[in-house]
């Protein structure tokens, strides 16, 4: 991949903190990237769910017929193209190997229920690539603050409770298409947040510490089965300190800050 195209990451933009030291260190190889991640993904013993060694190989590897996930889960090889939609992924494989085999393993027994079928998305699929793809992990130990974004109280959430953020809440992306969109931000960009209650030590912890913590909160979670209904609408740049000018205007704005839809009552016309 041409180095311009690293040139437009912004690694000392808030939400790529998490990421910036491996990012960057990876970014500085040069163009053969991929080598870099395998180089890392071999010395860390990343495995698929299968206990597989994860290689990141070319588009190409992948046959015309077989999907994505089922050759992640049957070779342990990930498909990485030369852009930053497959970087960001890659870097993600690195970063939470747990929750991405776990997802990767829901995603192969999905499609393993009908082979041969040309595969369709199920629900059970679309909620772990939705995770996969657009996720932003909204760690609290305020369940106040869970109850706020839940019912797009964004003032209350955003404007009164602003200086939670800094001591009792965390906003942690995963998905590594919204990370992608987030190289070049727009306001009305939006993650599926899934909340999740941390004791509030979390917040004391070092990087390493909290991401070994994320893994084993999420994973089991997502082995037991979840639905849409575990997330909820984060507009991203929302979160405290993530944009410049965070006013009462910009919180005004109800084409990205939209409330919450009033549920239809039983017998309603």
């Amino acid at each position: 991949m041409n180095s311009s195209v690293f040139a437009a990451i912004d690694w000392d933009a808030p939400w790529l903190v998490p990421l910036r030291d491996l990012g960057m260190s990876i970014t500085r190889t040069g163009g053969d990237w991929r080598n870099e991640f395998n180089r890392l993904a071999a010395k860390q013993g990343l495995s698929n769910h299968r206990g597989m060694p994860v290689r990141f190989v070319p588009q190409a590897d992948l046959p015309a017929e077989t999907p994505y996930e089922s050759f992640i889960s049957q070779t342990g090889g990930v498909p990485t193209r030369d852009n930053l939609h497959d970087f960001f992924n890659a870097l993600i494989w690195l970063s939470f190997p747990k929750i991405k085999q776990q997802l990767n393993s829901l995603q192969a027994e999905e499609l393993a229920k009908n082979p041969g079928v040309l595969p369709q998305r199920g629900v059970a699929r679309d909620v772990a690539t939705i995770f996969d793809e657009n996720a932003a992990i909204f760690v609290t130990s305020d369940s106040g603050l869970i109850n706020a974004l839940r019912e797009h109280q964004w003032h209350d959430l955003f404007i009164a409770r602003r200086l939670q953020f800094e001591t009792a809440c965390e906003v942690r992306l995963f998905g590594h298409a919204l990370i992608e969109k987030l190289v070049n931000p727009f306001k009305a960009i939006t993650a599926h947040a899934w909340p999740l209650i941390a004791d509030s030590q979390y917040f004391s912890w070092d990087e390493e510490k909290k991401r070994q913590w994320l893994e084993s909160a999420v994973s089991p979670v997502l082995k037991s089965g979840i639905t849409m209904r575990a997330y909820t609408p984060l507009p991203v740049l929302g979160v405290p300190g993530w944009h410049d000018r965070q006013d009462s205007d910009f919180y005004n704005d109800v084409s990205v800050f939209r409330p919450k839809r009033q549920q239809k009552q039983a017998g309603a016309s």
